[in-house]
């Protein structure tokens, strides 16, 4: 008898993957030791799942979870800075219902989109290892398999475009910020990501990240 794939049953092998003993305990860590702003609230604290469109054209690939941010929320990009940031840029492309990203039950739908991350755990330091993005790889490429109707996929940060490339088999890209590869039947949008440490200094302005989503929105325009 054939295992059927269904997002239900991906996001439930993510949900209950215990696989890098470390992201385990740091995320649970985490939320123990919560910070003072989030002090009276019950952290997520597990591995975390894509979330958006079902029939989604558009797939954005993170890097992890917020160790305060969606390791507290329980959903991706959601209830910190880059959560801002993606957002806001996704309801000014037409992407999105609301401009913000604040709990799983804040109203939030996205349009035509999903969001994932290479790494389903929030690691220290935003630094996983070469082992634990292995390891989570294949909950990626279950999704790929499941997302028939993808056309575009955007890559926040070089460990997300590196990812990506190795689970495709695609060699010889560069990483740089606009770059648009077309990679067989898909469009691959490459993106610094919107951490804060990467807004903070400029080196991803909002013009230069909302031009991402402007490309994004004109090629399934014109398809």
């Amino acid at each position: 008898m054939n295992y059927l794939v269904t997002l239900d049953s991906i996001n439930n092998d993510i949900i209950n993957c215990t696989l890098c003993n470390r992201l385990v305990q740091y995320t649970q860590m985490v939320g123990k030791n919560k910070v003072k702003r989030f002090s009276n609230q019950t952290y997520w604290s597990k591995p975390v799942t894509g979330f958006g469109d079902p029939n989604a054209k558009v797939l954005i690939i993170g890097l992890a979870p917020a160790a305060h941010g969606a390791n507290r929320t329980g959903r991706l990009f959601t209830g910190d800075h880059s959560g801002e940031w993606l957002i806001r840029a996704l309801y000014e492309t037409g992407f999105s219902n609301i401009p913000t990203s604040t709990s799983s039950n804040d109203g939030l739908n996205l349009n035509n989109v999903f969001i994932t991350s290479c790494i389903r755990c929030a690691p220290p330091s935003n630094k996983p290892l070469p082992s634990e993005l292995t390891n989570c790889s294949k909950f990626l490429k279950s999704e790929f398999e499941l997302f028939k109707g993808i056309k575009i996929v955007i890559t926040l940060g070089s460990i997300a475009f590196r990812t990506y490339c190795k689970i495709s088999n695609l060699k010889k890209l560069k990483f740089r910020h606009l770059a648009d590869y077309q990679v067989n039947d898909k469009r691959l949008i490459v993106s610094y990501h919107p951490s804060l440490q990467n807004t903070n200094t400029q080196k991803l302005t909002w013009a230069m990240w909302i031009q991402v989503f402007k490309r994004a929105r004109s090629i399934l325009h014109n398809n």
